[in-house]
């Protein structure tokens, strides 16, 4: 069974967008390269995705953080054991660190209304996923299309202080303490800096009555979200960074499932068709084929990540902490405000 689900929040993804990676034929293979292929890669890199460096010392050491780049590229190739491409991104001259910085590894410690859990996350990587579950729910039980504002949640979080880092909930609480949130259209997306809450001079077009985070068991998740439609997740996005294409079926040594910090939809589920996979082998050595059951997931970086904004996880192991937190929308209007923890 497959499951998809249009989000009526392209458009916003957009503006978060990267530049499409390196074409197949550009990926170096052989971890063996000597420099003048390399740099030649390196080359192509820079003019797929516009980089200049300030001086030669600082394009040496670029050159060095993509050689390194691509050697974990090409060991998370040899060790997933799923279907996952991984190679030349738009992030392959980041240092892992730097990653983490420009993309939301932010771990601050809360506590979520009557959950007891721990999660931190970007102000832009939390509300992107819960103004477009809220725009997929809304659409399930209304049959009618609304693009809410994301700038809305970024001007007017519900602590008035950025809520130290976000929380994936901070976000549903900050819409039901506002009474639901405006249109893209009225209050439209200037960028993350936080400016001045607009949130009184607009007529709201979406709401909520709560939120609610789901049991940590895939099949309910996937009944939920069969029947319900899309649900926010967190999971730890450290494989993101090189990743192309396919089924990322990580181990917990590549992807550590407790270690979650980045917020995305969970849209759909299905399975590979039957393939020869690189670790489908029996105890003679031959290969066989198999299928794979995975989640089908939105990021917020934008269509040219990825395969076209989304990506696919394992189903069925908790590939990178997939389960560690199910939260999702319940719209409708809403029945009180919640206030700030103390």
């Amino acid at each position: 069974m497959a499951l998809t689900v249009h989000l009526s929040c392209f458009q916003v993804l957009l503006v978060a967008g990267l530049a499409q990676g390196i074409k197949d034929s550009l990926r170096v293979q052989n971890p063996g390269a000597g420099p003048l292929e390399l740099k030649e890669v390196f080359t192509l890199f820079q003019i797929q995705y516009n980089r200049s460096y300030s001086n030669p010392a600082e394009y040496a050491r670029r050159l060095d953080i993509f050689a390194r780049n691509l050697a974990q590229a090409q060991q998370l190739q040899e060790e997933d054991l799923g279907t996952a491409e991984f190679g030349v991104t738009a992030f392959s001259d980041l240092t892992e660190e730097e990653f983490d910085q420009l993309y939301g590894n932010q771990r601050a410690a809360g506590r979520a209304p009557n959950v007891d859990r721990k999660v931190g996350s970007d102000e832009w990587e939390e509300s992107v996923p819960s103004t477009c579950n809220i725009e997929a729910q809304w659409g399930i039980k209304t049959r009618q299309s609304v693009e809410v504002s994301v700038q809305e949640l970024l001007d007017c979080g519900r602590c008035g202080d950025g809520c130290s880092g976000g929380f994936i909930w901070d976000a549903f609480i900050t819409v039901l303490n506002n009474s639901g949130l405006a249109s893209e259209k009225d209050y439209p997306f200037q960028g993350a800096v936080r400016a001045k809450c607009q949130a009184k001079k607009h007529k709201k077009v979406a709401w909520i009555q709560d939120f609610i985070m789901l049991s940590d068991n895939e099949q309910r998740i996937a009944q939920y979200l069969a029947t319900e439609g899309p649900i926010t997740v967190t999971i730890n996005k450290k494989l993101l960074q090189q990743y192309k294409n396919g089924v990322i079926k990580a181990t917990r040594t590549t992807c550590d499932p407790q270690n979650v910090d980045h917020v995305v939809l969970l849209v759909g589920f299905g399975k590979t068709k039957s393939v020869e996979g690189r670790q489908a082998k029996d105890v003679s050595g031959h290969s066989h084929r198999r299928s794979t059951p995975y989640w089908i997931l939105k990021n917020s970086w934008g269509a040219n990540w990825g395969e076209k904004g989304y990506f696919r996880l394992h189903r069925g192991s908790n590939a990178c902490g997939i389960t560690k937190y199910p939260i999702t929308a319940r719209v409708g209007q809403p029945a009180k405000k919640v206030s700030c923890p103390p």
